[in-house]
C-alpha cells in the first residue's frame, strides 16, 4: 500500500472528527463535513455528498478546484524543482515578479507564504522606508472593521478586541480611525504617522467598499503628508472584483501593496508590492522568509494569474447578475439589511445572526460563510456560471421562506 493510500484508508467521518478534537489545537468552529476531493465549484465529502462550494476556502479557490492547467504546470514543476534557498536565483519567481510588476503597475515584490506574513512585510517595509526618509515615526494607521491578520503586528494592526483579547501586550505604533470616514483619518494624521494601511474592500469585517471620493481623498492626503499608502488585496485582489486588483476600479495606486489567498490556485504564496523608492528601503538581510516564492509556489501563481486575465469579463458580468439575484431576496425578505459587494465578493447583511443559515445551507449542499456575525459572505470561484447561482439562491430562498413561517 503506497503512503497516500495509507493516508486515506479507512476513513469516516466520525473517527476523523474525534482526532481532530484528540491531535489539533481547538482554534478552528469546524462544520460537520469531512471533505476528501474537489473540482471546479465543488467539493465532495467523505460520504460521497457534492457540495456547491461558493466561500472558496475563504477567497483562495478563484480559479475552482484542481484547475487541469494549474495540474498540468504544478506536476511539471513537482518533477522539477519544489524548493531551494533564497540564497540562490530561480526562474518561476523572476517571472512572477515581473507578470505581478506588469499587472499593478508597482515595481517590486517581496514573496512570503500567506496574508498576514505580506501585511507583516508591508508594515516593516513601511517602518523602514519611513526611518530612511525622516516620515514620521513608525504610526500606521488602520481602520475600523479591518483585518490584516493573526499574528502579533498584524493583529495589533486589527482593530477588534475579540481577535486582541489575551495576546497582550501587542507590539504599539497603530492608530485606528473609522472606515471611509476621511475627516476623522485627517484628524488622527500627526508627526508620528508613517503609513495609512486599508482593505479597499473590507472581507472579515462584512464586505464594506471603499466610497470613490473617500479613496481618492486617501491617495491625496498621503500625497500631500508625503506618507505612505497601504493597501490590504489579501482577499479582494486576484481577479475577485472584475479587475484584477480592487483599487483599479478606483484609478489610483497604492505605494504599498499585499496579496496572497488567491493568488496561488490554493498553494500557499503570499506577496508584498511596492514602488521602486519605497521597495529601496529594504536590502539585504533586512527581510527574508526560508519558503517565500520557492519555484512550486511561484509556478503555481503564474499559472493562476494567467487563468484569472482570462476570467475578468466573466466575472464582471457574472457578478452583476449575482447582485440582481440576491437583490430580488432583498426585496421580498424584511430581515434582509442590505446585499452588497463588487464583482464576486458579496455580502448580504441580515437583522439577525446568520451561523444558523450557514448550518441550514451545508445540509442542502452549499458552502456559504458569516462574518461579523451578521453577514453572509459569498465568495464563490471565479468559474462559477448562472445555473450554479440560480441553484445557489433558491436554496437561501427556501431557507428564508421556511424561517419566516
Amino acid at each position: 500500500m503506497d503512503i497516500f493510500q495509507e493516508i486515506y484508508r479507512d476513513i469516516d467521518e466520525d473517527t476523523v472528527m474525534e482526532e481532530e478534537r484528540r491531535y489539533l489545537m481547538n482554534t478552528y468552529r469546524r462544520l460537520p463535513v469531512v471533505l476528501v476531493r474537489g473540482r471546479g465549484v465543488y467539493v465532495e465529502d467523505v460520504k460521497g455528498k457534492k457540495y456547491l462550494d461558493f466561500i472558496s476556502g475563504i477567497g483562495v479557490n478563484n480559479i475552482g478546484h484542481c484547475h487541469p492547467r494549474l495540474i498540468e504546470n504544478v506536476k511539471k514543476q513537482l518533477e522539477t524543482l519544489i524548493h531551494v534557498s533564497n540564497l540562490y536565483y530561480t526562474i518561476p519567481q523572476v517571472k512572477l515578479a515581473k507578470k505581478l510588476a506588469d499587472l499593478s503597475g508597482l515595481d517590486k515584490a517581496f514573496f512570503s507564504n500567506s496574508g498576514a506574513e505580506a501585511n507583516e512585510g508591508a508594515i516593516k517595509l513601511a517602518r523602514r522606508y519611513g526611518k530612511k526618509m525622516g516620515i514620521g515615526e513608525g504610526e500606521i494607521i488602520t481602520m475600523e472593521r479591518g483585518f490584516h491578520g493573526r499574528t502579533l503586528a498584524t493583529l495589533a494592526a486589527t482593530p477588534k478586541v475579540e481577535y486582541q483579547e489575551g495576546f497582550e501586550p501587542l507590539p504599539g505604533g497603530f492608530k485606528y480611525v473609522p472606515f471611509n470616514d476621511l475627516d476623522k483619518l485627517m484628524e488622527s494624521i500627526s508627526s508620528k504617522t508613517t503609513g495609512i494601511m486599508l482593505e479597499p474592500i473590507q472581507g472579515e469585517g462584512g464586505i464594506h467598499l471603499a466610497d470613490r471620493e473617500y479613496l481618492k481623498g486617501v491617495r491625496d492626503i498621503c500625497d500631500e503628508r508625503g506618507i505612505l499608502l497601504i493597501f490590504d488585496e489579501v482577499q479582494c485582489g486576484i481577479g475577485r472584483t472584475g479587475r484584477m486588483f480592487a483599487y483599479q476600479h478606483y484609478h489610483i495606486k497604492p505605494d504599498i501593496l499585499t496579496l496572497a489567498k488567491a493568488l496561488g490556485g490554493g498553494i500557499p504564496i503570499g506577496a508584498t508590492l511596492a514602488k521602486e523608492e519605497v521597495a529601496e528601503a529594504f536590502t539585504p538581510g533586512s527581510h527574508g522568509s526560508t519558503f517565500g516564492g520557492n519555484p512550486l509556489a511561484s509556478v503555481s501563481a503564474y499559472v493562476t494569474l494567467s487563468i484569472v486575465e482570462d476570467l475578468l469579463p466573466h466575472v464582471e458580468e457574472i457578478g452583476n447578475y449575482f447582485m440582481r439575484r440576491l437583490k430580488d431576496l432583498e426585496r421580498k425578505y424584511s430581515f434582509i439589511r442590505e446585499v452588497r459587494g463588487m464583482g464576486l465578493m458579496v455580502g448580504m447583511e441580515l437583522s439577525f445572526q446568520g451561523g444558523d443559515i450557514v448550518k441550514r445551507m451545508l445540509e442542502k449542499g452549499y458552502l456559504i460563510n458569516c462574518t461579523a456575525e451578521r453577514v453572509l459572505r459569498f465568495l464563490p470561484p471565479l468559474i462559477v456560471e448562472r445555473e450554479h447561482i440560480d441553484s445557489l439562491v433558491d436554496a437561501l430562498d427556501e431557507v428564508f421562506s421556511e424561517l419566516e413561517r
